[in-house]
């Protein structure tokens, strides 16, 4: 993963865009943490003023109709949860509590983890963050394979079974990954030689967030984490159930609350899938508010192809049903993908957009 971390040394942040504020120590939302307050229906909906729930698609991965069910979601809303994925709940619990271990440490341990201003990999807020006016309520710890280099300097004789669950963990979550993309790919008609699967497989590349939501004396005021969406082909996330918070944006709907699902995963796709499928498929914006009452843990793991790998429509969805749909992309390298988006973030998109 070093050539991944690479790609994000030519847009080092400062260090106030990288050291979390010690929200142990805050009874108010400072102004540098404050936005602006929403009034809109799908703010109600989160914080339960009235009782419209809509419902993101649930697939089970054993049912015969999943291929079929899992792309219709991935082409219609872009995000969806899967239960009989084959991650044991004693993992899920392993890592949400290595990741307690870690978030529930004072601010003076946890920063022993800082991210460098060029790095990738290590403690800090979102490297979105550069990109608006105001801090997100929201502490990151990002891993790309084993985080021993940073757990080390947190825990000098105890980091061995923080390691081994996230390493662990990212295994299970590339093999998941791998499963989704094949039955995606599948679901659009395309071959594993249409885009060099052994390749893509072997040389993926990958990260791990955990995320922290901290207890917010105002949610209206706050952001847990800003609209944005996500990089890669797509990412599995773990909620844990101790409050709501991340909401996915539908044209015609606005802000849908995605509320936890007992045993489930959530499933969005990256803007690279969106380019791979020449806009068949949404990139989904998404947001995170925080909870007044509880601390919200999440897991992500997202899942792209290797540095090298060259990302644009894929060719048998541009000449499909005796036609042809011109490519709406130019293709561009994952690394160059990478470096667009840390520099430009929304606009990364329309960079390479030929229509």
């Amino acid at each position: 993963m070093a050539t991944l971390s690479k790609a994000y040394t030519e847009t080092p942040l400062h260090l106030q865009h990288i050291i979390p504020i010690d929200f142990d120590s805050v009874k108010e939302v400072p102004q540098s943490h404050s936005w602006p307050q929403s009034d809109d229906e799908s703010t109600r909906r989160m914080f339960n003023l009235d009782g419209d729930h809509f419902s993101i698609p649930a697939i089970d991965l054993d049912s015969p109709d999943a291929i079929e069910t899992a792309g219709h979601a991935c082409k219609i809303m872009g995000i969806f949860q899967v239960t009989n994925h084959g991650i044991l709940s004693s993992l899920l619990r392993e890592v949400e509590s290595q990741a307690w271990r870690f978030f529930t440490l004072p601010a003076r341990a946890k920063v022993k983890a800082l991210r460098s201003p060029s790095g990738a990999t290590g403690y800090g807020v979102a490297r979105i963050a550069p990109f608006f006016n105001k801090f997100m309520w929201h502490e990151g710890f990002t891993m790309m394979g084993s985080p021993l280099e940073h757990a080390r300097e947190v825990w000098p004789h105890g980091y061995r079974k923080f390691c081994e669950v996230m390493e662990d963990y990212q295994d299970k979550m590339k093999a998941l990954s791998e499963r989704l993309l094949a039955m995606i790919l599948k679901y659009l008609g395309i071959s594993e030689h249409d885009i060099d699967w052994p390749r893509l497989r072997s040389n993926a590349c990958a990260a791990l967030q955990l995320n922290s939501y901290p207890r917010c004396p105002d949610p209206r005021q706050a952001m847990g984490l800003a609209p944005h969406t996500d990089t890669f082909l797509l990412t599995i996330l773990h909620q844990n159930h101790s409050a709501h918070g991340l909401q996915v944006h539908m044209e015609g709907r606005g802000w849908v609350p995605v509320f936890p699902m007992n045993g489930a995963l959530v499933v969005n796709l990256g803007d690279m899938l969106h380019i791979m499928s020449n806009a068949m498929f949404p990139s989904v914006v998404h947001r995170v508010i925080p909870s007044e009452k509880r601390h919200r843990l999440t897991v992500g793991y997202f899942y792209g192809p290797p540095t090298d790998f060259h990302v644009g429509p894929i060719h048998g969805l541009t000449q499909s049903s005796g036609r042809e749909d011109a490519a709406r992309f130019r293709s561009v390298t994952v690394k160059d993908y990478v470096q667009m988006k840390a520099k430009n973030l929304d606009k990364a998109l329309s960079m390479i957009r030929i229509r």
